[in-house]
């Protein structure tokens, strides 16, 4: 290709990379609802169709000034398609084809074979028909759906589109003599007349050239089913290429082509998605506006998810900072780090007293959870109870107690290891062992409740009883 195509093909190129990309782009804030994912979006399709020189928009080619004066063959073209729809308005297609393109020349002119004029008579030596073996072509198109005849459904029945595209086309164009007008005498591969310019020289171990092109074209598509739909359509291909039937004393000009076709597309996935290229979303904003119960739902939803977020910042809140949400405070604006309970109150622990006896009655001695250790705190108490008995030579009995946490028979136990804890104390101190009578109670005779900690504390002890 020289400077001039490759200019026009970066042009065109450019133009379908830029438009394909301004709408995925658009596809990133989904332009239908729910997002792409909730559709089907990969199709592939089966096509078969007739060729023919001429077009809709007119004009001529390289055999004859007039499209009119062309009693034209039709050729085959039959390919497939591979397409990714990115919403419901746009999708990139992959298209392939092959089969071939044919002309018949009704005017007087022709040439003989080299190009050049010799005759006006239709009957004289020169090439008047041509075939062109399309070995393969290829594009990339742009697909944008056009609208919908039932266009208050959800699922659109009828699509319309238009699509433009670039690609390659691989060609070899044969000349014919046109020996006989009525096309009734064909040579041994189906072709009309005697062939004059042969098989075109081949380049390397290639027989046929490359052109670029640029197929533009309108179609519509009936769902079938949810997997089926029937594709029609008509497209232009604009080549690059003034050869494309070969030499000829009009190849002034960029040849084209049209193909009409028809097939089956079929769409692939899950049958649990809706196929986005039948899919609606004017439908579904209908719905949303006027299905009343759609609305009422909608609504009520937005008004759960109100509460909810209300509940939440509720259940959040901690005014005083104490750990203890404001909705199951119950003393709230308890001061900075002042230690509280589940229902944020301070935990009011015993304060050990300055003076343990008091008119000759001990406090009882308090010991940890599940501990028979002696506190530090209780050897005053101890010291003065043991140079009591040594002086009187007196008698003591220890009773020893435990809280409600675990079995009755682990706290019997328990309660005995601290009454025994507080006499061996005692002997140490030089009181007499047989002057000291230590029991177990376990959890027997609680001075306080054992549901709160505050009364398990205090049922954690030996009583002094002389």
């Amino acid at each position: 290709m020289n400077y001039s195509t490759i200019k026009k093909t970066a042009v065109a190129a450019s133009l379908v990379a830029a438009l394909g990309y301004a709408d995925v782009a658009q596809a990133q804030t989904p332009t239908v609802f729910g997002g792409r994912s909730q559709y089907r979006t990969w199709s592939i399709g089966l096509q078969g169709g007739i060729t023919t020189p001429n077009a809709i928009i007119g004009g001529s080619n390289a055999y004859g000034q007039k499209v009119g004066l062309f009693q034209n063959k039709v050729g085959e073209y039959y390919g497939l398609t591979i397409r990714k729809q990115f919403s419901h308005l746009f999708g990139l297609e992959l298209e392939g084809n092959r089969g071939s393109i044919k002309t018949y020349n009704h005017d007087v002119s022709g040439n003989n074979g080299n190009g050049i004029v010799e005759t006006t008579d239709w009957l004289a030596a020169g090439s008047k028909s041509v075939k062109t073996d399309v070995n393969w072509a290829a594009s990339l198109n742009g697909v944008f759906q056009l609208g919908t005849i039932d266009f208050l459904r959800r699922e659109n029945a009828v699509n319309f589109y238009a699509k433009v595209g670039l690609g390659v086309l691989a060609n070899n164009p044969v000349m014919y003599s046109n020996n006989d007008f009525t096309g009734s005498t064909f040579d041994n591969k189906g072709n009309w007349g005697e062939e004059i310019f042969g098989d075109r020289v081949p380049t390397g171990d290639r027989d046929y050239k490359l052109t670029a092109y640029v197929p533009v074209g309108l179609g519509v598509k009936f769902k079938l089913s949810e997997v089926v739909a029937l594709n029609l359509g008509y497209t232009m291909n604009f080549t690059d290429d003034n050869y494309l039937y070969g030499p000829s004393d009009y190849s002034t000009g960029k040849q084209k082509f049209s193909n009409l076709y028809g097939g089956l597309e079929f769409t692939l996935g899950s049958r649990d998605k809706e196929n986005l290229t039948f899919a609606n979303p004017v439908a579904t904003l209908y719905d949303e506006l006027k299905d009343p119960s759609l609305r009422n739902e909608v609504e009520a939803l937005k008004q759960r998810v109100s509460t909810l977020e209300g509940t939440v910042d509720q259940l959040g809140k901690d005014s005083d900072g104490d750990g203890v949400s404001d909705k199951f405070d119950k003393c709230p604006n308890t001061p900075a780090g002042t230690v509280v309970d589940g229902s944020g109150c301070p935990i009011k622990f015993p304060e050990p007293k300055n003076d343990a006896v008091v008119g000759g009655y001990y406090a009882p001695i308090g010991f940890e959870f599940d501990s028979s250790v002696l506190k530090t705190e209780s050897y005053s108490t101890l010291d003065k109870l043991a140079k009591e008995l040594r002086d009187s030579n007196g008698t003591v009995t220890l009773d020893g107690y435990a809280s409600a946490e675990g079995t009755e028979e682990y706290n019997l136990n328990l309660s005995k290891d601290r009454a025994n804890a507080v006499k061996q104390y005692l002997v140490n101190a030089g009181v007499a062992a047989s002057s000291i009578n230590a029991n177990g109670y376990g959890e027997a005779n609680p001075i306080a409740s054992n549901a709160t900690e505050e009364g398990r504390v205090q049922n954690r002890r030996v009583e002094i009883k002389k």
